[in-house]
């Protein structure tokens, strides 16, 4: 990935951009969790033995640094089918990958929220795990993959989870929120569509989605608009990606303004998407941590630099180490005393 220098304008629309995708996911994600009366699961729990916690106390360019204080993190994943499966017969599989996948960082002593968006295409050591949910071996591949280990729920989310974890040299995730694709329907049609510029040209695949036109998304033709990859003049992963931060910030305001005009809409949208919706939060956790952060700063939306290499079946990204490290140290160390 190249360096990208961005000016003062660009950096607090990707901040407004990154707000949104965060504040729509725990809008909706609270109203589904509390509408379904999830309290903290116990059970189904990914059983493996977990990744060693990182060092409280680590040397990087010849100083050290420690671990900082109040520091929770969520994953936060958007997931979609695989039809291809896991390809090893022992493991305990399902047909969810995660192709949105972002770490939110937050700092509840300075009262900051930042962000890591991870690629999906990322090539990461994951967990194989066993019928029981028990660990049976590892593999390496793209990160998305490793939300098909597992019984498509709770499971596969912590394995998620790990393999974020040991991306990031062990760091600890202490939770999860995914939302499935299949969402995307109910929810741009409940909220009355959601406008937006036809970033990519469609033609074959959707002839509504003119490039360059401002269009009202709605239903499937949503669906159709932030899951599409293939087929279309620029098939790669972070078009893609734009696409869908797009969708999530039109989505947000929508909804937004809806939420003005009816106090009752996060709850009956809730009601609507609990099927769609699994976290290790309760609803009301969730609804405390997203009323928390409310007033929290943003800070810009972090990446890993890296390079992509055409693999046997898709894209691979590999994240260079030196940017792994200084991310870590960047979002989760200060220099020690």
């Amino acid at each position: 990935m190249s360096n990208h220098h961005y000016t003062t304008k660009e950096k607090r629309i990707k901040k407004l951009r990154y707000a949104a995708i965060v504040l729509a996911v725990l809008l909706f994600a609270s109203s589904a969790l509390l509408f379904i009366g999830l309290w903290e699961r116990h059970n189904n729990r990914y059983s493996s033995e977990q990744p060693s916690k990182a060092e409280s106390v680590v040397e990087y360019n010849g100083q050290k640094y420690k671990l900082r204080k109040n520091i929770e993190t969520v994953l936060i994943l958007g997931l979609d089918k695989y039809e291809s499966g896991s390809d090893t017969e022992e493991s305990y599989n399902n047909d969810k990958q995660s192709d949105f996948m972002m770490l939110l960082v937050i700092d509840h002593e300075a009262e900051k929220c930042s962000a890591l968006h991870i690629n999906r295409d990322t090539v990461a050591e994951m967990n194989i795990l066993g019928v029981a949910g028990d660990k049976v071996g590892t593999v390496s591949k793209q990160i998305a993959l490793a939300h098909t280990y597992g019984n498509g729920k709770e499971v596969s989310c912590r394995n998620s989870a790990d393999a974020v974890s040991a991306l990031l040299n062990n760091i600890q995730i202490d939770r999860y929120i995914s939302v499935t694709m299949d969402a995307v329907p109910t929810l741009v049609d409940y909220v009355g569509g959601v406008e937006v510029d036809v970033l990519d040209d469609f033609t074959g695949i959707d002839d509504t989605l003119v490039m360059g036109e401002k269009v009202n998304l709605t239903g499937e033709q949503a669906l159709t608009y932030v899951r599409t990859r293939y087929g279309l003049e620029d098939s790669s992963n972070s078009r893609r990606m734009e696409r869908q931060r797009q969708f999530i910030e039109a989505l947000y305001a929508k909804a937004l303004a809806k939420s003005k005009e009816n106090s009752n809409f996060a709850v009956n949208a809730g009601a609507k998407l609990s099927e769609f919706i699994v976290s290790d939060y309760s609803g009301n956790a969730l609804q405390k941590f997203a009323e928390k952060i409310m007033d929290y700063q943003f800070n810009d939306i972090l990446a890993l630099e890296g390079k992509y290499v055409e693999g046997e079946k898709h894209m691979e990204f590999y994240p260079d180490k030196a940017s792994v490290d200084a991310t870590v140290i960047s979002l989760f160390y200060e220099q020690k005393g």
